[in-house]
C-alpha cells in the first residue's frame, strides 16, 4: 500500500515579492519599517532591525499602517466649498484651479501685509520647511503643534540644560539603576522606551512611575506613585528639600558644570537686583575662598564659595546662586509633611524616595574607564557616573505651572549630578545647545518682505519680544508677547479665538495642515465651531478664508473653504531632519527619509493627491517668494524631494546630513549631492554617525564632543555650555515688570510677569483651580486624558485594525470614587466643569488616583467624520473631555495656558460627577453632547477585510 503523499508546505513563505525600507508615520517615534509589497499592494509591514530608533521592534500602530494607507477616509481630490462652512458641501476641482484660488487669496496679502496670513501646522514633522516657508512669505503668524503639546518641556529644558526630555534626551538605559518616569504616557517615543525599559528590568534596576494613572509603562514599574495632577513640582521640591537637609548633593558637579557658584547681585529695588555680577568684560564672577576675593566664575583652579554674602570690588553685595537655592528649598513649606496632603503622597514615601535617589546616585556610583578631556583642557582618566535617570512628558508639561515643574525636575537632576553622566539622563545630538539657544524669533521684514529670522525661536530678554511700540502683541496667537514671553513653539490653541475676535487685528487667510482644530485639538469645542462659522454684520465669515490640507476626511475638513488632499506617508518623500525633530540617540546623530513606496496616482481610480510639502513648494513659487524662485522668476525647486536635496540653510548644511558633497563622500556638511536620496534608500532610509566614544558623556563640557558638534554644524562655537540652576533670563523679565529697563510690560501684565518669571523654579496652584471659588466642594475631581499606546491623535482611531482594540472610551474612576459619589460600574454620568457638562459612561478602574478621573484621548469622533459607519461607536459612545476644557481661564483674562510659555493647560481640568438621569440600561444611549453629523461620506458597513485577495491570488497561481 502506497504511503499517503505529504502536503507541500512552504516553511519560509515570503511576505511579498518586493520589500522597501522607509520611516513609519503612525506616531512621533519615527521607527524604521520594511514594507512588503505583493502585486503592487502592501502585504505586510515589519520593523527594520537595522534602524537605530526601533532596531526591528514595531508596535500595533506601525503594523496597522496598512489600514492607514487604505483607509476609506482618504481624500481623493482638491475640494472647494460650495455650501456653508460645516455643511460638508464641496465640489471637486483640479489642482490648477486649487493653486489659482490659493494664489488669488495669498498674493494680495503678501503685497499689503504678510501678517494677514496665519499659517499653523499640526503633526507635520516637516517644520524645517514650513517654518522657513512662513519666513519667506514674511508672516510672523506661524506656529506648530508644540504650543499645545510640549513647549513647557522644551523651554523648561532648553532654558535650564540646553536640552530636554521628550524625544530629545534619554535615560542611560545601559547603566542606570534607578529611573523615575514623570507623567509619561505610552504614545511618544514608545518603541525606544520599551526597549530601554527591557534593559532596565533585565538588570534589576528600579523603575518608579509618577502619574495619576497607572497604564502602559507605569503598569510594569516597580512602584507607582499616584500623584494629584499639577502637583509634580511640589513633589520634586520636597525631594530637593530632603536632599539638601541630608547634604546628599553633588557640589563638585554643580561647581564644575552649572552656575551654582556664580554671584547674584543683592540690591532690592535696583535695576541690577538678581542679575549675575560681572567684570568689565562681561564675565560672570564667583567668590574664590582661597584668595578671599572675587574671580571669574568660569576660571579653573579656584575654590568657589556656594553660600555666604560677599562684598564686590564696586561695593555691591552678592551671594552665590546656590545660596538662594538653599534658602528657598530648605524652607519648611517644601518639607514632605507640608506638601504630602496637596500631592496625595504620604510624607514617609517622599522621604523614602529621596533616600533611594541619594543611595542610587552616591552609594552606587561608578565610573567608566574612558579617558576624556574637558572643555578647559583638563584630562580625565575615567567618566564618573550617577546611575539615576529621569524621563518626563506631557503629564507634567500640560499644566499652567508646567514650565516651572519641568525646571524643578532639571534642578533635582543637577543636584544629584545626574545630567549627561554615565547612568543618568543623556543628551541626544544636536543637543545640548547654548542656553538659551541663539535663534531668536523673527519680527522685522527685510526689503524683499522676508522675515529677518524664522517666526519661532528663543527669547533672550524683553528686547526679543514680538510686540509693538505700546507693548501689545504683534502675533495673532499672542506668542512672544508680555502675556506669554517664552512661547518658543507658538500658541496654536489661541489662534481661532483671536482670529475670530480680530485680536490684535483681523487676518485674511488661515492656512492649516493636519491640525484638527474643530475637534480633538480644540479646547472649548462647541465655541470653536462657532468661531469657524460666525459671520460679521456684512454677512461674511469673520475668518474670511480657510485653506486646509489633510490626507483624511477629519472633522476640520468640513470647515475649510479650500481643501488640499495630502498623500499618505507611504506615497511621498519626507525628511526627518536634524534641523527639526531628529531621531538621534545619545551615542549617535541620525536622520532619515520617507520615500514613495507606492505611487499615489495608482492607488484608486480618479484619485489625485499631492504631498502638502510639494504643494507648499509650488505655491511659494507661484507667489514668487524669495528663496523659492530663481532670479528670472522660475521655480527654484521641482518639488519637496528636490528641495530636500538642494536647499541649504547655511553653506553646506541642508535638511539631510548623510551622503553630502558632490559624490556623497561627506557627512553633516558639504555641497548638495544630487544622488543623496538614492543613497538613503540604498541604506535603509536613514543615516547615522557615531559620537566618538570619548565624547559620549559630559557633552556640555567635553572637548571631544564640543569640537565634534561644531564640525557637524550642531554648534556655532565649541565653548562649554553652563547649566542653569538660576535663570538670569527670567530675572530680566522680572526686573522689567518692576519698572527697570527701556522695555517694560504694559500695566495690565506687570504683576503677572513679576510673579511667574522667577529665576528659581517655583510652584503655584494651576489657574483653573486657583480661580474657582470653593473649588473642592464645586469641582472636587481632576480630569485628565492619556493617549493609548495603540493609537495616536485622531488619525489612529479611524484605522480598521486599531479600532478592533477599542472603538469607544469610558470615563475611568476608582471604585472608591464611585462609591463616594453614588455611581456604579458602567453607569451613565454627568461630568461638569466650570465650562459645561458632558454625559458619558463610567467604568471602574483601580489604576487611578482617587481624586482623579481619566479617559483615552482622541477616540471619540463627530459622527460623519472620517467616513466611519453612521452607527460607529466612536461617534455614539465615544467622547472628548475637550468639551469641558475652556481655552481661557475662569477669570477670562488670559488663555488657559502657562504664563511663561503659553503651553495649553489641558490637564488642569476640574470636574464634578453625578449619576445621569438617562436610562441606565439603554443600548441606544449616546454620549453627550452630540453634534449634527457631518455629511462627509460613510464607509461601507460591511467588515473591512484585508489580505483575502492575496490568498485567492496565491490559490489561482497554485492551481495554474
Amino acid at each position: 500500500m502506497r504511503a499517503p503523499a505529504e502536503p507541500v508546505i512552504d516553511t519560509s513563505p515570503s511576505p511579498g515579492d518586493e520589500v522597501k525600507t522607509t520611516t513609519c508615520y503612525m506616531c512621533a517615534c519615527r521607527c524604521g519599517i520594511k514594507v512588503w509589497l505583493k502585486d503592487g499592494q502592501i502585504r505586510y509591514i515589519q520593523g527594520n532591525p537595522e534602524h537605530p530608533v526601533n532596531r526591528g521592534v514595531l508596535c500595533a500602530k506601525g503594523s496597522a499602517g496598512i489600514m492607514q494607507h487604505y483607509s476609506p477616509a482618504r481624500l481623493d481630490k482638491p475640494l472647494l466649498r460650495v455650501g456653508e462652512r460645516g455643511s460638508g458641501e464641496f465640489r471637486e476641482i483640479s489642482w490648477e484651479e486649487a493653486f489659482e484660488i490659493a494664489t488669488s487669496w495669498l498674493k494680495p496679502i503678501r503685497e499689503r501685509n504678510p501678517d494677514e496670513l496665519a499659517f499653523f501646522t499640526g503633526r507635520d514633522q516637516s517644520q524645517a520647511l514650513t517654518g522657513w516657508w512662513a519666513q519667506q512669505f514674511g508672516t510672523v503668524n506661524y506656529a506648530a503643534h508644540g504650543g499645545f503639546c510640549s513647549v513647557n518641556m522644551a523651554a523648561g529644558g532648553l532654558y535650564s540644560l540646553g536640552g530636554s526630555f521628550w524625544e530629545f534626551g534619554e535615560p542611560d538605559w545601559e547603566h542606570s539603576q534607578y529611573l523615575m518616569l514623570w507623567g509619561v504616557a505610552e504614545d511618544h517615543d514608545s518603541n525606544p522606551i520599551k526597549l530601554g525599559l527591557g534593559h532596565l528590568k533585565a538588570r534589576g534596576a528600579k523603575i518608579v512611575a509618577v502619574n495619576p494613572v497607572r497604564s502602559g509603562y507605569g503598569a510594569i514599574a516597580d512602584e507607582w506613585i499616584g500623584i494629584r495632577p499639577g502637583t509634580d513640582g511640589l513633589f520634586a521640591f520636597a525631594l530637593i528639600h530632603e536632599l539638601l537637609k541630608a547634604d546628599r548633593i553633588d557640589l563638585d558637579y554643580l561647581v564644575r558644570y552649572t552656575n551654582a557658584h556664580w554671584l547674584v547681585v543683592r540690591n532690592p529695588g535696583g535695576a541690577d537686583d538678581g542679575l549675575f555680577a560681572r567684570d568689565a568684560d562681561g564675565r560672570p564672577l564667583c567668590w574664590d575662598r582661597d584668595a578671599n576675593a572675587q574671580a571669574p566664575a568660569e576660571a579653573i583652579g579656584l575654590s568657589p564659595a556656594v553660600v555666604g554674602e560677599y562684598a564686590l570690588a564696586d561695593g555691591r553685595r552678592a551671594v552665590p546662586s546656590f545660596h538662594l537655592l538653599a534658602e528657598r528649598y530648605l524652607d519648611p513649606q517644601y518639607s514632605p509633611d507640608a506638601v504630602s496632603a496637596r500631592c496625595g503622597i504620604p510624607a514617609d514615601t517622599i522621604r523614602r524616595i529621596a533616600r533611594e535617589l541619594a543611595e542610587a546616585a552616591f552609594d552606587r556610583a561608578f565610573s567608566l574607564p574612558v579617558a576624556w578631556t574637558d572643555a578647559w583642557g583638563r584630562e580625565h582618566a575615567e567618566m564618573p557616573g550617577r546611575p539615576v535617570s529621569m524621563h518626563a512628558m506631557r503629564g507634567i508639561s500640560a499644566h499652567s505651572n508646567g514650565f516651572h515643574t519641568c525646571r524643578a525636575l532639571h534642578l533635582l537632576q543637577l543636584l544629584l549630578g545626574a545630567v549627561d553622566t554615565p547612568g543618568s539622563f543623556r543628551y541626544q545630538p544636536p543637543f545640548p545647545k547654548p542656553i538659551p539657544p541663539p535663534n531668536r524669533p523673527g519680527k522685522a521684514r527685510q526689503a524683499n518682505g522676508v522675515l529677518d529670522a524664522a517666526p519661532l525661536g528663543f527669547v533672550h530678554g524683553p528686547e526679543d519680544l514680538v510686540v509693538d511700540a505700546q507693548g501689545q502683541p504683534r502675533r495673532i496667537d499672542h506668542a512672544f508677547s508680555w502675556a506669554y514671553p517664552l512661547s518658543a513653539h507658538g500658541m496654536m490653541h489661541t489662534v481661532l479665538r483671536n482670529a475670530w475676535a480680530g485680536d490684535p487685528y483681523k487676518i485674511d487667510t488661515l492656512m492649516m495642515f493636519m491640525a484638527n482644530m474643530s475637534w480633538n485639538s480644540a479646547m472649548n469645542t462647541a465655541e470653536t465651531i462657532g468661531w469657524l462659522t460666525d459671520k460679521g454684520e456684512d454677512g461674511e465669515y469673520r475668518i474670511p478664508h480657510i485653506i486646509y490640507a489633510d490626507a483624511y476626511a477629519s472633522e476640520m475638513v468640513a470647515y475649510a473653504d479650500l481643501v488640499l488632499p495630502d498623500t499618505t506617508y507611504l506615497e511621498r518623500f519626507d525628511a526627518i531632519s536634524m534641523l527639526d525633530r531628529p531621531i538621534s540617540d545619545a551615542d549617535g546623530a541620525a536622520d532619515a527619509i520617507r520615500h514613495p513606496v507606492l505611487d499615489a496616482a495608482q492607488q484608486a481610480p480618479g484619485r489625485d493627491v499631492r504631498g502638502f510639502q510639494s504643494v507648499l513648494i509650488e505655491l511659494g513659487a507661484r507667489l514668487g517668494l524669495p528663496g523659492l524662485v530663481n532670479e528670472d522668476g522660475s521655480a527654484k525647486y521641482r518639488d519637496y524631494a528636490d528641495y530636500i536635496v538642494r536647499h541649504e540653510r547655511a553653506p553646506g548644511i541642508g535638511l539631510l546630513a548623510g551622503w553630502r558633497g558632490e559624490h556623497g563622500e561627506l557627512e553633516a556638511k558639504g555641497r548638495p549631492n544630487p544622488d543623496q536620496l538614492q543613497r538613503y534608500i540604498e541604506h535603509g532610509g536613514f543615516w547615522r554617525s557615531e559620537v566618538p566614544e570619548e565624547a559620549r558623556y559630559y557633552k556640555m563640557a567635553n572637548r571631544g564632543y564640543l569640537d565634534w558638534a561644531q564640525r557637524m554644524g550642531f554648534l556655532g562655537h565649541a565653548d562649554p555650555i553652563v547649566l542653569q540652576v538660576y535663570s538670569e533670563t527670567m530675572q530680566k523679565f522680572r526686573l522689567a515688570a518692576q519698572g527697570h529697563g527701556v522695555l517694560q510690560p504694559p500695566a495690565e501684565h506687570r504683576d503677572r510677569v513679576a510673579t511667574y518669571f522667577d529665576p528659581l523654579p517655583t510652584w503655584y496652584e494651576p489657574f483653573e483651580g486657583a480661580q474657582i471659588d470653593d473649588l473642592d466642594a464645586r469641582f472636587p475631581l481632576s480630569a485628565v486624558t492619556q493617549r493609548p499606546m495603540f493609537m495616536y491623535h485622531a488619525w489612529g482611531s479611524q484605522n480598521a485594525w486599531l479600532r478592533q482594540i477599542a472603538t469607544r472610551n469610558y470615563l475611568y474612576l476608582h471604585p472608591d470614587t464611585g462609591a463616594r459619589f453614588g455611581i456604579g460600574d458602567e453607569d451613565w454620568i454627568d461630568v461638569t466643569s466650570h465650562n459645561g457638562t458632558i454625559t458619558v459612561q463610567a467604568k471602574f478602574a483601580a489604576n487611578v488616583q482617587r481624586d482623579t478621573v481619566w479617559t483615552w484621548n482622541a477616540i471619540g469622533k463627530r459622527r460623519g467624520a472620517w467616513r466611519l459607519g453612521k452607527d460607529a461607536q466612536e461617534g455614539r459612545k465615544g467622547f472628548l473631555l475637550n468639551h469641558l476644557i475652556s481655552d481661557i481661564t475662569p477669570r477670562g483674562d488670559y488663555a488657559n495656558a502657562d504664563p511663561v510659555t503659553g503651553q495649553a493647560a489641558w490637564f488642569d481640568l476640574r470636574v464634578r460627577i453625578a449619576r445621569a438621569e438617562a436610562p441606565q440600561d439603554s443600548a441606544d444611549a449616546t454620549s453627550q453632547p452630540q453634534f449634527a453629523p457631518l455629511p462627509m461620506g460613510t464607509a461601507d458597513n460591511r467588515p473591512l477585510r484585508y489580505g483575502a485577495g492575496f490568498r485567492t491570488t496565491a490559490s489561482r497561481r497554485k492551481d495554474g
